[in-house]
């Protein structure tokens, strides 16, 4: 049984060894040039090609974004000086061998060359020659190769920076292993690239003196042949040899001189990215300023007696157009380009949204609002807004740090009057709203004379009145103080978050605000953070703060205070009783009210209560609060009533008691009331003017 088997060709694999025969060949081709005779018609191809050659490079030279990216050019440079300097032999050959059978003997690219430019006249094309060798030779070469030695240079002493920076981005996690290998590979492509170019550019010289000696040589030996053997006179041989080893020189000399721009542009694009074009028109038109002012010295010139008028003229306008566009066309540009972000980021936010990842992430603030609610206050939701972040600014300014901002959702799932706030996607509070009234705030007041139904209000539990809409002008004559819906809303949504606080200031919003303080105040609590508390304990300390609305707005004073305290304490709760001391002043005068703190004390009876409560260490300091259930129980029915009694008068007062005691005091004051503020004595700033209202027993 035969068995036959069928391979498939790769064709990748076959066009790369196709390649490397034909550029072998190529290799060979041109030494073979240097040692065997050509016939006039190859080197016609030879020369064209090489004109083609060198005009290609150029281009590349032009459209590469940066110099990497024509990372061969050394080699191809070498390539294309072989090549001519092949054909420079050729011709020489040629040029020595048949130079007396006329302009033609070899090829006719040499014979148009020199008729084209010398015109017949030898003179002008040995001149135009001779100003082609020094414009290549001391112009261009000359500033190419001391580009590219400099350019090698400071490549090779900046390569262990440029690595240690990769190492430390590596380090820092900026980069991964494939992203810092590749910019390893880029640095060593970077030095070799600039090494081979610096070695280049001697090529491009080397190539301009040679061609200069050949040129000489030709002239010379042309003469000496056409009159020594072929029996032509002086006259007439040097009129043919001159005319054509000058054409071989021209035709040899312009290719090279592209090739030596093309080797400028590229070492001195340095740093740049982009094409030429790019580089070069978007810098010189980023200065619309310097278009008016040349257009205005061309004007000048324009009109000054025996200057030509219309090329300064028409120059003149043009510059002043380009100036006048490019503005247009940038803000154009400008425009285009935020329209685009904005597009690419509103899909984002919708692919972010119908993503399963976003149903995990929870709103740190939430407002929801029911049905009907939400179609009451519909015409009001700009206001909403605006009034909202003009509520998140005034805590700022209280507190010391930005709250988050309120999402606001229309949720229809709850009871179509209700709304619900929520923290971190928990309900914390919800609330029916009487929607089309308005809430009078009755106090010690009588209810007016007006249908409506006695309520409390959501923010403070204070007695109020709800009455119709219809009934607000009516209220306004007999000066009630009340509130539409919206203001309700608003102000419950101010309290909840003023009594959120805590859970409010992330660890990521205290980094923050320690790096907007001073140097000296961020050194301070880096050093404090490394010895003696952690930055977790220190975010526990500003949520103590918090949690009685004692706003961190003086960050500066706060790190001062536990740097004061935290070497000799442990626990966070004498660190902050430590930090009220310390911030009396700013306490007392933000409970203050015209300047007078009307207090509440504490009583004899309960004093000796709490105080007897407190059991001690050794060392005398607080272990554990131990206080009988039914006085716990008596003292939270007497204080609520005497408090209650001062709340309902809408008085502003805090409760003052000793300081071993004030925070168990506070921790059963705010289950009552959550708002009211605790202070100890030693609290009390100097100078505070103190009115006593009464006690709790």
């Amino acid at each position: 049984m035969a068995v036959s088997v069928t391979t498939t060709p790769v064709p990748a694999a076959a066009a790369r060894n196709s390649r490397d025969i034909f550029f072998a060949m190529g290799i060979v081709t041109i030494l073979a040039v240097l040692f065997l005779p050509i016939p006039s018609f190859m080197i016609d191809i030879g020369l064209a090609f090489s004109i083609a050659l060198a005009v290609l490079i150029l281009m590349v030279s032009l459209w590469i974004q940066r110099p990497l990216d024509f990372s061969s050019f050394p080699t191809i440079l070498l390539i294309a000086t072989m090549l001519r300097l092949a054909l420079n032999i050729a011709t020489t050959r040629v040029i020595l061998s048949h130079g007396n059978e006329g302009t033609n003997a070899a090829g006719y690219v040499i014979g148009g060359f020199s008729n084209l430019v010398m015109s017949g006249d030898f003179v002008i094309g040995l001149i135009v020659f001779l100003i082609l060798i020094i414009v290549n030779f001391i112009v261009i070469t000359k500033g190419s190769t001391r580009i590219a030695e400099v350019g090698a240079r400071f490549t090779l002493d900046a390569i262990p920076g440029k690595q240690m920076s990769i190492d430390a981005d590596l380090s820092a996690g900026m980069i991964d292993d494939k992203q810092a290998q590749a910019r390893r590979r880029e640095l060593e492509e970077e030095s070799s690239f600039f090494g081979s170019m610096d070695g280049a550019s001697k090529f491009v010289r080397g190539d301009a003196i040679a061609g200069l000696i050949i040129t000489g040589v030709n002239i010379v030996g042309g003469i000496a042949i056409g009159y020594g053997r072929h029996g032509m006179g002086l006259g007439e041989a040097a009129d043919v040899f001159v005319k054509l080893s000058v054409g071989d020189g021209l035709v040899t000399q312009i290719p090279a001189l592209i090739v030596s721009l093309a080797a400028g542009l590229l070492v001195s694009k340095g740093g740049t990215r982009g094409s030429a074009n790019q580089a070069v028109f978007g810098q010189l038109s980023a200065y619309p300023r310097a278009l008016y002012v040349a257009a205005g010295l061309l004007l000048l010139l324009a009109v000054l007696p025996g200057l030509p008028l219309f090329p300064f003229l028409v120059l003149a306008f043009s510059m002043a157009a380009v100036g006048y566009v490019i503005p247009l066309r940038e803000s154009r540009r400008v425009a285009a380009e935020v329209e685009e972000e904005r597009k690419k980021q509103v899909v984002k936010e919708e692919e972010d949204k119908n993503s399963v990842k976003s149903s995990l992430k929870t709103a740190e603030i939430e407002l929801l609002i029911g049905k009907q609610l939400s179609t009451r206050l519909l015409a009001s939701h700009q206001e909403l807004a605006f009034r909202m972040g003009k509520m998140r600014k005034k805590f700022a300014l209280e507190y010391g740090f930005v709250v988050p901002e309120v999402r606001l959702t229309d949720d229809f799932s709850i009871p179509p009057k209700s709304y619900q706030i929520k923290v971190h996607g928990t309900v914390v509070v919800e609330y029916q709203m009487r929607v089309g009234e308005v809430m009078i705030l009755l106090g010690n007041q009588e209810p007016p004379d007006m249908p409506g139904e006695e309520v409390r209000e959501p923010a403070f539990g204070m007695r109020a009145y709800s009455v119709p809409e219809t009934f607000a002008e009516d209220l306004k004559r007999d000066n009630y103080a009340f509130a539409d819906n919206l203001s309700v809303l608003l102000t419950h949504l101010s309290e909840v978050i003023r009594n959120n606080l805590p859970q409010l200031l992330s660890y990521k919003d205290m980094k923050a605000l320690l790096e907007r303080q001073d140097p000296e105040y961020r050194k301070l609590a880096d050093e404090i953070c490394t010895s003696s508390i952690s930055y977790p304990g220190l975010q526990a300390v500003l949520k103590l703060l918090l949690a009685e609305r004692v706003s961190i707005r003086n960050l500066h004073l706060i790190i001062e205070a536990i740097a004061e305290i935290a070497p000799h304490v442990r626990r966070t709760e004498q660190i902050v009783e430590h930090v009220r001391i310390r911030m009396s002043q700013q306490i007392c005068g933000d409970l203050s009210h015209g300047g007078v703190m009307k207090v509440l004390r504490l009583g004899n009876r309960w004093d000796l209560v709490f105080h007897q409560s407190l059991k001690r260490d050794a060392k005398g300091e607080v272990r554990e609060f131990d206080i009988d259930p039914r006085l716990l129980e008596e003292f939270g029915q007497e204080a609520a009533k005497v408090i209650r009694k001062h709340f309902d008068t809408g008085e502003r007062f805090v409760i003052v008691t000793a300081p071993d005691a004030r925070p168990y005091v506070r921790m059963i004051i705010e289950r009552l009331f959550p708002t009211l503020p605790v202070l100890s004595h030693v609290e009390i700033a100097k100078g505070a003017e103190i009115r006593v209202l009464g006690s709790l027993s």
